[in-house]
């Protein structure tokens, strides 16, 4: 029999590891362990067939051992081209020696920079531009961030080798909440001094000293990750250049009437003294009575409950009930309201209850809005302390009452029991006071939503404020329009639903916040001679002081020098500003040539949860202040949770750090980490506990690459991802797969003689083949970018180098190499040349994914190549195109080889059944279109092809079907599995008569006695297996795979 595209490789040999093929191309036979010779049908020139060995699977678990740890020892400066010619190639792939010096050299060099455009041979007249978001400067990277980064630099190290123009920025957000709590933590802790022992100013220089030292964390991060970013273009918020497109944007906006000042409930957290917007607002859902932790409180609070009282009414018998989750707001009450169509209340609209504190009157009122079925059906009305109630307030004209003030203690409007109480006392104290007047009616469990700060975890209290908000609306609706009519896209497309709801229903936004450090707002209190009485506000903004009073001189017809400015103290929210990212990061409001260049952006990538925070702030911003969309797609990717799908949180242990897994840690570590957070000591027990659970030897080093390739990996568009470690650790195998397969090619390459070029003529079925399966690789990974399926991009990689690249083609050219006569034989040199190729392509491949690993096995390469500039990196190599290797697809090897594989899948599965005891094998087929495989075709076969057929197959042959028209006949050597027989029963009689010698107990030590047992045993198993094998043949040997 001859095999029809050359090698069928063994599964189990590794590109990397020793065994070699011994069969030479003209002698084509089988390998197998413990296989006698085969027995050909018919004697023709052939080539070799080797079949792949089982392999076992192992469990999935992460099962790793500590590797060593290899460190570069190259004599290379930071910032030069590292060293591969001088410097052994190590026996196995080491994380910490690959990745080091390669990124200081891509950046002293400029690779990552549009300006290196120019010096691209493959240059092409595209832009390709997008912005990093910008994290926080006092953060570390998450595997969120990770996520962002591998995806984004994957799309921008692929337009770049594909020849665009790419502008990727670096950036850093201010974090205006969270720097401003770690500087006053910092201060308060070395110090013992709060922000306000400072004043303002001294405060500031105190948060830029911090930034300083510590700011650049993040960048360090970022290049570790491989992220080829534009350094040079790095932005943080609220640098000079940033702070100035901030306050043109806070002008623009108030000029056109898009920011305005008023009176409203925000969205107050005491712990942080500020307002916050919306979405920074989180649900916490109460099934009932539930204790919770509040900052500022020793104790937990209730919450989860509806308390019930009563009003007594004036003027006649009676009362009326009311409940409410919130009692310590009684003191704010200025009416009671009922839904008209009551029928309990009919005959009470239009009276009051006389309230049992204050003695004020509260008429009762008849609006829809109040829900009949909520608790009694009556609700006490608080307009300065919740949502709903204020809108009554606006409808039947009621006052507002503020008792709890920004601090989160109750003012003076409550009387001297309760001012300076701080809210949740107050309750407790409420209540008493409700008991000891006769008016408490009852206390039960009420489901409820619970509105917590995602800053602070504080419980947020709706307070009354004078801020500026933005007038969102108008920009909403063209956000949604440029949606409907495609100018926007937004992938995955089920999003745009989400979009399109949450904008038509977008409150005001509002943007002032109570801190110290960020854009102070620049809108100036006007102070006129003749207005000190007046209670109405007078404002102005400009962008600067001297702009503000001009427009104050025009606005209120007044003189300079009458004219008294005082700038808000407030600055303005951090979104506000990340608002503004992709066209300031250009420099807006100048007319840059970046601006010009890059502006629309091309694509902006993030996850999912950001689509309200940033995504639709900035579409919305930027239309209104450029006049366009600041990009043409939205790509939105999932969340990362933990490997049982549980969302990362530092209170469950489960957070896992970029950096950890790049370059491993240990438990130790690891709980010294959740020991140095701000955990209560309960959570600190719970995250420590999860800790050792699922990391109980730590994390292995896993490098960047793998991480990467990992994270790309998942389906990004749709659930959650749920990651596990031993994900990246079999990542990182692969990573080793790849290393000992470029081992091996630079092994077979050492006598190459002249370079080996790039023009390749495959001859043999086996290089069409492999040439083939690469052109269909790199037609695959096309489709996949363009449509942003970076999983199938990396499940095709992964599939070629395995599968096709080292499973059969390195199998195959093992013996061509191994019995070449150097470099003069041109079957040798011409296997040389298709390896050089095939690995050579699928490194530029994978360079997008795995930057570190990539360039350093390529640089090591590529001498033997003669082509590429030595100067020059991988990362700015053209990117393989299926247009340019379109002369290389062969459709016919392609489809015929996946005959060859079944054919010994179900060899190997008869192999299985058989222990292997075969001596030959015939097949019988009639596969139209393969002609170079010797066929027996049965004589009634109608479709009987022209070509002569190899002899009948012996009778009593173990028979697997390949499919319909296919059959597989092994001549199993029933003499042989009979003396096997003979010499095992022999065996077992030796063995038994060993333990029934006297005193065998006593004498023959334990161990010896044990291994006997085993033997016994494993004897026994094999006997029964060689009679059921005598036994089915004694059938007929007809057994399927």
């Amino acid at each position: 029999m001859q095999a029809p595209l050359g090698n069928l490789v063994p599964a189990d040999t590794d590109s990397g590891g020793e065994r070699q093929t011994e069969a030479r191309a003209g002698r084509a036979h089988f390998q197998p362990c413990r296989w006698p010779p085969v027995n050909h049908c018919q004697s023709s020139p052939s080539t070799v067939v080797t079949l792949p060995a089982l392999q076992e699977v192992q469990h999935p678990g992460m099962k790793w051992t500590e590797k060593q740890k290899r460190t570069y020892t190259g004599s290379t400066l930071p910032g030069e081209k590292k060293d591969t010619t001088s410097v052994p190639f190590p026996q196995s792939y080491s994380p910490e020696y690959v990745e080091s010096g390669w990124y200081q050299w891509w950046e002293k060099e400029g690779f990552f920079t549009p300006e290196y455009h120019n010096k691209l041979p493959h240059a092409a007249s595209r832009t390709f531009s997008l912005c990093i978001p910008p994290p926080n400067v006092t953060g570390t990277l998450h595997l969120g961030h990770a996520l962002t980064v591998a995806i984004q630099d994957s799309l921008a190290r692929w337009r770049r080798m594909l020849g665009c123009k790419v502008l990727w920025v670096p950036g850093c957000d201010h974090a205006g909440i969270a720097t401003q709590s770690v500087v006053e933590r910092r201060l308060l802790r070395e110090h013992g001094k709060h922000r306000q022992d400072y004043g303002r100013e001294e405060f500031l220089r105190e948060v830029w000293k911090w930034k300083n030292e510590k700011g650049d964390e993040i960048y360090h991060q970022l290049r570790k990750l491989g992220a080829s970013l534009d350094w040079s273009r790095a932005c943080f918020t609220m640098d000079e250049g940033f702070s100035r497109a901030v306050t043109e944007a806070f002008v623009r906006l108030c000029d056109s009437g898009l920011i305005y000042r008023s009176e409203a409930l925000v969205n107050w957290s005491c712990a942080l003294g500020s307002a916050i917007s919306d979405v920074e607002v989180e649900m916490k859902q109460l099934t009932g009575r539930t204790l919770l932790s509040v900052p500022g409180y020793e104790k937990r609070i209730e919450f989860g409950t509806m308390v019930t009282f009563a009003y007594p009414l004036e003027g006649v018998e009676g009362e009326v009930s009311v409940s409410t989750t919130r009692p310590e707001t009684i003191l704010g009450d200025v009416a009671i309201a009922v839904h008209p169509e009551d029928p309990r209340y009919k005959d009470l609209h239009g009276r009051a209850c006389r309230h049992p504190f204050t003695e004020r009157l509260l008429p009762i009122i008849a609006d829809a809005l109040v829900d009949k079925e909520l608790g009694t059906g009556a609700v006490k009305v608080t307009p300065a302390h919740d949502h709903t109630d204020f809108l009554l307030s606006q409808r039947h004209s009621l006052p507002h009452l503020t008792v709890i003030g920004g601090d989160g203690h109750m003012t003076s409007l409550c009387g001297q029991w309760l001012e300076g109480v701080r809210r949740f006392d107050a309750r407790e104290r409420v209540m008493e006071a409700l008991m000891e007047k006769k008016m408490f009616r009852g206390r039960r469990d009420h489901p409820m939503s619970l509105p917590v700060c995602s800053r602070s975890g504080d419980v947020i209290e709706p307070l009354l404020r004078k801020q500026w908000f933005v007038r969102c609306g108008e920009m909403a609706g063209k956000a949604i329009q440029a949606v409907d009519d495609g100018e926007l896209e937004i992938i995955p497309s089920f999003y745009t639903k989400t979009w399109r709801n949450w904008l038509s229903n977008i409150s005001d936004w509002c943007i002032s916040r109570q801190l110290w450090w960020g854009h102070q707002i620049p809108a100036y209190r006007v102070s006129l001679p003749n207005s000190k009485n007046n209670q109405e506000e007078l404002w102005t903004w400009g962008r600067t002081e001297e702009e503000a009073r001009q427009r104050a001189v025009t606005k209120f017809k007044t003189l300079p020098s009458d004219i008294t400015l005082s700038q808000d103290t407030d600055v303005l929210d951090t979104w506000f500003s990340s608002g503004l990212f992709p066209f300031a990061m250009l420099g807006w409001p100048r007319k840059t040539p970046d601006l010009a260049q890059f502006y629309p952006n091309t694509i902006l990538e993030t996850g999912s949860d950001l689509i309200f925070f940033w995504v639709a702030r900035m579409v919305m911003l930027g239309t209104e202040l450029t006049g366009q969309l600041p990009f043409k797609q939205v790509l939105l990717h999932s969340l990362v949770r933990d490997k049982h799908g549980r969302k990362m949180s530092k209170s469950l242990g489960n957070v896992i750090d970029p950096l950890d897994v790049i370059s491993g840690v240990s438990l130790e570590r690891l709980q010294e980490k959740v020991k140095e957070g701000n955990l209560d000591p309960r959570e600190t027990t719970v995250a420590m506990e999860a800790q050792r659970k699922d990391f109980p030897k730590g994390i292995p080093e896993c490098g960047a690459d793998a991480m990467r390739f990992a994270l790309c990996s998942h389906k990004i568009h749709g659930e959650d991802i749920n990651l596990s470690v031993s994900q990246v650790l079999s990542c990182r195998h692969f990573c080793n797969k790849m290393w000992q397969t470029v081992k091996f090619t630079l092994g077979a390459l050492e006598n190459s003689g002249s370079p080996l070029g790039t023009t390749i003529s495959p001859l043999s079925s086996i290089d069409r083949w492999i040439c083939s399966q690469l052109y269909s690789t790199v037609l695959q990974c096309e489709r996949g970018f363009e449509n942003y399926e970076l999983h199938s991009v990396t499940s095709t990689l992964q599939s070629f180098w395995v599968h096709s690249l080292c499973d059969v083609y390195l199998e195959c050219v093992k013996p061509v190499l191994a019995a070449g006569n150097g470099a003069e034989d041109g079957e040798v040199q011409r296997a040389r040349q298709i390896l050089f190729h095939c690995v050579s392509v699928s490194l530029a491949l994978l360079s997008p994914f795995m930057p570190y690993l990539t360039e350093e096995l390529w640089q090591r390469l590529q001498p033997h190549g003669g082509t590429a500039d030595p100067s020059t990196s991988l990362c700015v190599q053209g990117y393989p195109q299926s247009s340019q290797l379109a002369h290389l697809h062969f459709p016919q090897e392609e489809a015929e080889f996946p005959l060859v594989q079944e054919v010994a899948r179900v060899t190997r599965s008869l192999r299985i059944d058989l222990l292997a005891y075969c001596f030959q094998y015939l097949i019988c087929i009639n596969p139209p279109g393969i002609s170079n495989l010797h066929l027996h075709y049965p004589d009634d076969s109608e479709n009987s092809p022209h070509v002569p057929s190899a002899p009948r197959p012996p009778k009593g042959c173990a028979v697997g079907v390949v499919n319909h028209s296919c059959q597989l006949h092994l001549d199993v050597q029933v003499d042989a599995i009979s003396k096997r027989r003979e010499k095992v029963v022999c065996t077992l009689q030796q063995l038994h008569a060993q333990t029934r010698t006297p005193k065998y107990q006593e004498k023959v030590p334990e161990r010896v006695r044990k291994e006997t047992e085993n033997r016994i045993s494993a004897m026994q198993q094999e006997l029964k297996n060689l009679e059921d094998q005598l036994q089915a043949l004694d059938r007929g040997g007809n057994r399927g795979p």
